[in-house]
């Protein structure tokens, strides 16, 4: 039987039933609601966490709202990765949770320059869309010279230089070993890997180091399982994410989108545990697998990443920094990750367009992601200098906002406050959308801005602001 969430009473039961408030939600049935759809986490409740009395429910919680395939963080000291931690098969179902973390791989027979350079690239990748910066997760520093000392070197480069989590690459336990001791205690690396031949030296190290091990038997999924089973019980270690192999060709394709569906299938619809963990795919594998030019291999790497994206790899590892392989990886990745359940949203605040001045004019959109990167285009190629105030609508677009009443003069007073934007400009005029026009009046009595309907159309709104922005008229808006 497939994982399904608890019923709301369930949850209720196990709660405090105090409907105290702290947790944000009116009641403590509300919050068992919150915490079903998985919109909640158990800590956010005080008294549950805090007092003693709960202590049992607590933990009777966080058992019900367990996934069946767990959640491994790995860490730096200024980045936190988190993979795995998936409920369902089908996206529909509920909705998928951390989103595949790319890495990009870094060899130790690589200099002190090529590193440095390759870390500026990985770490300066960034694309914008729809709001949201799409960004890589991971470092993965591989040994291709098998020398311990040439790799602890590479690790300490690596490890001074960038703010993502590691990924330390290779089948020999010395050189792994040589890795972990040059990092500090506030990395938790992926290992990667353990296999038939080196399960026992890999697992004492992830074991004494408190990292998370990667388990791979490319190609021979009965083996996996019984590593997994074997590390899991023999010692304890829970942190692990399983690589089945990547392959390329028609029987390799084949049995690659087989082995990452079966294994997320048996996590997730038979509960079987010795499957319940992140997958790991290797795109890279493309590099050796493919023969051709560095094109096809490239393509090959980019579609090697979308398809295990799509078919439930929780970690990539690549090596392309192509562009064009890898935006198309971010932006799926982006999509797929969503939630069916809600419309997408950018997370409200004040953006500024151009280069705007204390006498600029401040406009007001919602925050639904389509309506979001449209008012953007059109002001950016209209090279507008502006405050654009984006406000928390739920991810619905103007009309329906004001029909659901989430377009508010409260919504618009809370991004002023928190952005402070009555310090940066000194009128007091809000352009708000000409759907939104009724209502100006609500949004003037709540923040004593002084309002203005603008367009219906944000493709209107250099001409309209042509004609209402100019100095004449700013100054009779401003005296009324």
């Amino acid at each position: 039987m497939p994982w399904k969430p608890p019923a709301p009473i369930d949850i209720y039961q196990l709660l405090p039933k105090t409907n105290c408030g702290k947790c944000g939600e009116p009641n403590c049935m509300a919050f068992a609601v919150k915490l079903v759809n998985l919109e909640a986490k158990v800590e956010q409740c005080p008294p549950l966490v805090e007092e003693e009395t709960y202590r049992e429910n607590l933990k009777k919680l966080r058992e019900l709202l367990l996934p069946p395939v767990k959640e491994v963080v790995l860490r730096s000291p200024k980045k936190i990765v988190k993979v795995g931690g998936e409920y369902v098969l089908y996206r529909h179902e509920l909705r998928y949770m951390n989103p595949t973390a790319i890495a990009i791989d870094i060899d130790d027979s690589m200099d002190r320059d090529a590193i440095l350079k390759r870390i500026e690239r990985i770490e300066k990748f960034e694309y914008e869309y729809v709001g949201q910066k799409l960004k890589l997760d991971l470092i993965a520093i591989r040994s291709t010279t098998n020398d311990p000392k040439q790799f602890a070197k590479t690790v300490q480069i690596v490890s001074e230089n960038s703010s993502l989590p590691l990924i330390l690459c290779s089948l020999n336990p010395t050189v792994i070993e040589a890795g972990l001791n040059v990092l500090t205690q506030n990395y938790k690396p992926l290992i990667y890997a353990a296999t038939k031949d080196n399960w026992r030296e890999l697992a004492e190290l992830a074991k004494r180091f408190e990292t998370a091990l990667a388990i791979a038997s490319p190609g021979d999924l009965d083996t996996l399982v019984s590593l997994v089973k074997t590390i899991s019980e023999g010692y304890g270690i829970e942190d692990l994410v399983l690589d089945p192999g990547t392959f390329v060709g028609p029987n390799g394709l084949a049995y690659t989108l087989k082995a990452f569906t079966w294994l997320r299938y048996k996590a997730t619809y038979d509960l079987w545990k010795y499957t319940g963990y992140p997958l790991l795919g290797t795109p890279i594998s493309a590099w050796t697998l493919v023969e051709g030019d560095v094109t096809d291999k490239m393509w090959w790497e980019a579609v090697l990443a979308t398809m295990l994206t799509t078919r439930y790899a929780d970690i990539l590892i690549m090596h392309s920094l192509e562009g064009w392989v890898l935006l198309p990886q971010v932006m799926w990745r982006f999509g797929l990750y969503t939630d069916p359940r809600k419309p997408v949203a950018v997370p409200p605040g004040v953006r500024e367009i151009g280069k705007p001045n204390e006498m600029s004019p401040v406009l007001v959109t919602t925050n639904y992601a389509l309506t979001y990167s449209i008012v953007m285009s059109d002001l950016e190629k209209s090279k507008i200098n502006a405050w654009l105030i984006v406000i928390d609508t739920e991810g619905l677009a103007v009309d329906v906002s004001v029909a659901a009443k989430k377009f508010t003069g409260d919504k618009v007073l809370e991004v002023l406050k928190s952005s402070k934007l009555d310090e940066k400009v000194k009128h007091r005029i809000l352009i708000i959308p000409g759907k939104a026009a009724r209502v100006s009046g609500d949004i003037e009595d709540v923040t004593g801005w002084k309002v203005v309907v603008g367009p219906m159309d944000s493709n209107e709104i250099s001409k309209f602001l042509d004609k209402i922005w100019a100095s004449e008229k700013l100054k009779e808006l401003t005296q009324t």
